[in-house]
């Protein structure tokens, strides 16, 4: 397995913005000793839809915001290839969400480890070994 680590959207935001006290130490301890840290374009997308519909607040304009939240942290935006796509609609019908679906397959294809407190992604039997638990 890859030593990089996949972050779920609300790791990415929360880890970027200093937000340590949401997230459990363990997944902060993993990312901080990570060779390579990365994020889905998708998570551009949602975080984008989140700010754009007033659930999300930002001390930058979204664009600004993302070019600090990639290059200012070493965040690498991971490629959405076809063999992606393909896993992400192969995935269990577990977690309706587009998005999740894209950023654990992301994950597979790319055999990494995941950072997320989702509650559904532990019932993905894909992710036995990939997900960062305590």
């Amino acid at each position: 397995m890859s030593a990089m680590i996949v972050l779920d959207s609300h790791i990415w935001f929360w880890w970027v913005n200093g937000e340590n006290r949401r997230l459990p130490s363990f997944i902060l301890a993993e990312i901080e000793a990570a060779p390579r840290v990365g994020v889905s374009p998708v998570s551009c997308f949602e975080l984008a839809l989140a700010h754009q519909r007033g659930r999300l607040e930002l001390s930058l304009p979204i664009r600004d915001w993302f070019a600090l939240a990639l290059a200012g942290s070493d965040v690498e935006l991971l490629p959405l290839t076809p063999l992606i796509s393909a896993r992400a609609v192969e995935l269990p019908d577990i977690h309706r969400d587009p998005f999740d679906r894209i950023i654990i397959a992301t994950a597979i294809e790319m055999e990494a480890r995941i950072a997320s407190v989702d509650g559904y992604f532990p019932r993905y039997p894909e992710l036995d070994g990939r997900l960062i638990t305590s």
